[in-house]
């Protein structure tokens, strides 16, 4: 698979990576054995951007990982992220306390069975703790050789401004998509402004851009799009009608319309690498093949006006959610 940078600082991935954090929670019941298997597949295409988090789980997708990853450590990236307090098997809050993350970083270390993290982000921007003491922190991991780069997640203009001076930031991980189109205004001309990758989470808008999505009631309890809001009522009506046009692209050249999502990030720069969600091989194996898409001109236009961000109806997320995204700090 093509490889692209992320940041200035040397960090080289797979142009699409595997967001892991399904495997283990949010989206129904997990299978290890095949989320194991996906993994391996993952590897075995070249995809070797992996994603985790400490709050995934809580934990076990980290674990997860450290056991499929044995003997094969070196053949992947991965990234992993702190920022929550979890207590008692649940998220309780953000802390980024320097404390904290230390205590994180060695544990992430231990259950991932590595001796360091190649992509280290804060995964929530912690407005009680001042985002040069996270950066310093993390810059000394870096030192010590067992952080390689740093990242932001659902970070604002000016703490990526406040972080970058204090230790270069290789990502910005957020929501980005035909779904979700945020970033677009503010956010992206910074990142090129600073030389900063943009990892793009959630690029099939949580599986609604993939082509089998429901109303958000006929989904289990457990799934997270049982509360997302562009699932519910009106807004899931006005959703799957602007997203027709990613289907209608995807039927006239014989694609998935998921692959035709994640085919309209890669041609937003060098710069972007989508992290698709799967825990399951052949859903990885429709990503992967999205690398190889070319969009023209016109289906880029197509795609761009039919998902504005004043046609997507609802917000991301809801605003216990939403308070957690830095965009104004």
């Amino acid at each position: 698979m093509q490889q692209r940078k992320l940041g200035s600082q040397g960090l080289t991935v797979s142009a699409v990576g595997l967001g892991c954090m399904g495997m283990s929670q949010s989206y129904g019941p997990a299978d290890e054995a095949e989320s194991i298997a996906t993994l391996h597949r993952s590897i075995d295409l070249g995809c070797t951007f992996l994603d985790t988090a400490e709050v995934y789980g809580p934990f076990a997708n980290e674990d997860l990982l450290g056991r499929a990853l044995a003997g094969k450590r070196d053949k992947v990236v991965i990234a992993t992220k702190f920022g929550f307090r979890i207590e008692g098997g649940k998220n309780t809050g953000t802390d980024s306390r320097p404390s904290t993350i230390r205590a994180a970083v060695e544990a992430s270390l231990k259950r991932l069975k590595t001796d360091h993290i190649d992509l280290l982000y804060q995964h929530r921007v912690d407005r009680t703790v001042p985002i040069e003491d996270v950066a310093g922190t993390v810059s000394d991991f870096v030192k010590q050789g067992k952080v390689r780069f740093f990242g932001l997640s659902e970070a604002g203009v000016a703490n990526i401004r406040k972080a970058h001076a204090v230790h270069p930031v290789s990502a910005l991980q957020s929501e980005y998509s035909l779904w979700e189109r945020n970033l677009e205004a503010e956010i992206v001309p910074l990142l090129r402004e600073l030389g900063i990758g943009l990892v793009p989470f959630s690029p099939l808008g949580r599986g609604f851009l993939a082509g089998n999505a429901q109303r958000a009631e006929d989904y289990p309890a457990d799934d997270f799009r049982r509360h997302d809001p562009r699932y519910q009522g009106q807004n899931y009506d006005a959703n799957m009608k602007a997203a027709k046009v990613v289907h209608d692209i995807a039927a006239a050249r014989g694609f998935k319309a998921g692959q035709i999502a994640v085919a309209w990030l890669l041609h937003k720069g060098d710069d972007v690498v989508p992290i698709p969600g799967t825990k399951r091989r052949s859903y990885l194996e429709e990503n992967i093949a999205a690398a190889d898409i070319r969009l023209d001109a016109k289906e880029i236009v197509s795609l761009d006006a039919a998902l504005a961000p004043d046609i997507v109806s609802g917000p991301r997320y809801g605003e216990k959610m939403m308070a957690l995204v830095d965009r104004h700090a």
